[in-house]
């Protein structure tokens, strides 16, 4: 059975006054994964509704496949359906195939050899027969059965009903309702929220068996990485869009290129407006050769002057042309990394100073926070790299915050006099709701700090957000502002909890180069993310129930 491609021609959306999607044209072909990936709001959810049918666009068309399926955030069914509901629902297509092809044969076989409407009966047999191939019918419940388990809800009864699921749950029963329909084109918006490495593993297995279109808009680098054949990356840019052949490694392997032919092009240009600037300003000055005339030109040597002076003027003029052109036209400067500062040196407590090097900068025995945290030792030197890792529930906020000092817990806690921590939550909330972004980070750091580290230079924040009142912005920017915060004037002891949540994969990869060298102290991170562990260089906790 023939499968369509999606495509997608000059699409316009306009949200709020602003241009979300601007003449966008894309081609998902059937065997194709393509990743949407870029910062929040650069319009990976709003393309994906549009590419759905959800939302119509302002301008532009989108031809999809009739069985395309969406992943939504909310199921279409109410609090008291049950998994058995939602399960029945998503077999229905295949149900109705065999069901059509047992009636079909049925007609068929009453039907004397060569009689009226044979024909006709074949045709519609053999149309609804290559239907129930391209769904693999005869496979859906077992199918189904196998999704369930992979996605960690076999434990899950079907008489359940959806409310008595956590939002966990429902997510990953609608993501198993969808993929046992087996659609032409599938769209997904962020699928790994929620699943284990487990889970997403078993993901990763199904959308590659896939034999239709897959469309992803996802921050997870190690899904990216497993899924897709190709890339497109959403953020701003000259040219629009920009797409990458290739999964995760090799859309890193293609920016790095880009950005040192970007540094490249900008040096250069920057050595050309220095040496045209300067010749500007030294021809135009020189009306004639340094030496006087001698007896000889003194006849001549008016004309040979004017001449000369006439030479000069065009170069002037040449090299001033060429200046005014390359400044309208010169590349912007490329955008520093995220780096942090570095912090405020620590003297070591007294006798702690010895062969053996300083003491730690906190130690924790036999820590106990009920219910929430047991933990027999730990010692967090002055430049450590530690990532906690463990299930959900197993403590690592709990420990952060025991560490940061903002719990209280039975057992030993020592900390080194006079250190600073500083800790990002998973949801931050600022004292002063109603101030902005800039007016809040020039109060927290002081106006010198904040003059010479700007918060609009570290690149964690648009440029539309910085006057806005903070209570106004969603949790991830303020989560960004907070890290902000954190970069521009880094503790002794820095302890993220979940940083890659809500950056986009490049601020992501910026932010790991950033706590993974020399500065800005001791870092203690807790994590989830299967890219950050993999390539983490420092020491690891796991944490167990």
């Amino acid at each position: 059975m023939h499968r369509p491609a999606l495509l997608a021609h000059d699409l316009v959306r306009v949200l709020d006054g602003r241009r979300i999607l601007d003449g966008l044209s894309l081609i998902a072909a059937p065997g194709r994964r393509l990743g949407l990936i870029g910062e929040n709001g650069c319009g990976k959810s709003t393309l994906l509704r549009v590419l759905a049918g959800v939302d119509e666009p302002d301008a532009g068309r989108v031809t999809r496949p009739a069985d395309l399926g969406f992943l939504h955030q909310e199921m279409p069914f109410d609090a008291t359906a049950t998994v058995a509901a939602v399960l029945d629902e998503a077999l229905r297509e295949a149900r109705t195939d065999l069901a059509e092809l047992d009636r079909l044969g049925e007609e068929l076989a009453a039907l004397p050899d060569g009689g009226p409407g044979q024909a006709a009966l074949l045709a519609a047999y053999g149309a609804r027969l290559e239907q129930a191939q391209h769904r693999e019918a005869w496979d859906a419940d077992r199918r189904a059965a196998l999704l369930l388990d992979g996605l960690g809800l076999a434990a899950v009864g079907p008489d359940r009903v959806l409310g008595s699921l956590s939002g966990g749950q429902r997510g990953r029963l609608a993501l198993a309702a969808l993929l046992v329909r087996r659609p032409s084109a599938v769209l997904l918006d962020e699928p790994t929220n929620h699943l284990d490495d487990g889970a997403a593993a078993f993901l990763e297995d199904q959308l590659r068996a896939l034999p239709g279109t897959v469309v992803v808009a996802s921050h997870d680098r190690a899904f990216l990485d497993a899924v897709c054949t190709d890339l497109l990356d959403l953020d701003p840019a000259v040219d629009g869009p920009v797409r990458f052949g290739g999964g995760y490694r090799a859309y890193l392997s293609a920016k790095h290129a880009r950005r040192h032919q970007w540094e490249r092009q900008y040096a250069e240009e920057q050595r050309e407006l220095t040496e045209l600037r300067r010749s500007v300003e030294v021809t135009a000055h020189r009306v004639a050769p340094d030496r006087g005339p001698t007896d000889n030109e003194k006849m001549g040597y008016g004309h040979r002057a004017g001449r000369v002076q006439q030479q000069i003027s065009r170069r002037v003029r040449d090299a001033a042309g060429r200046l005014a052109e390359l400044e309208r036209r010169q590349v912007p400067r490329p955008p520093a990394p995220l780096r942090f500062a570095p912090p405020a040196p620590l003297a070591a407590a007294p006798g702690e100073t010895g062969e053996s090097g300083p003491g730690p900068l906190v130690a924790l025995h036999r820590i106990r926070v009920p219910g929430r945290l047991a933990l027999d030792e730990l010692d967090v030197t002055a430049d450590d790299r530690l990532l906690i890792t463990g299930a959900n529930g197993t403590g690592k906020s709990t420990l952060l915050a025991v560490l940061a000092g903002r719990l209280d817990a039975t057992g030993q806690v020592r900390r080194r006099p006079g250190l600073t921590v500083g800790l990002l939550t998973q949801d931050t909330a600022f004292d002063r709701p109603e101030r902005t972004a800039r007016a809040t980070y020039e109060q927290a750091l002081g106006a010198d700090r904040a003059e010479r580290v700007p918060l609009a230079a570290l690149g964690l924040l648009a440029a539309a957000d910085l006057d806005r009142p903070v209570g106004t912005l969603s949790v991830g920017q303020r989560r960004r502002l907070a890290l902000a915060l954190l970069v521009a004037r880094p503790p002794q002891l820095l302890l993220l909890d979940e940083p890659t949540n809500h950056l986009s994969p490049v601020l992501c990869d910026e932010l790991e180069e950033a706590i993974g060298g020399k500065g800005p102290g001791a870092i203690v991170v807790a994590g989830h993310d299967r890219w950050l562990r993999r390539r983490w260089q420092g020491r690891e906790l796991a944490l167990h129930p």
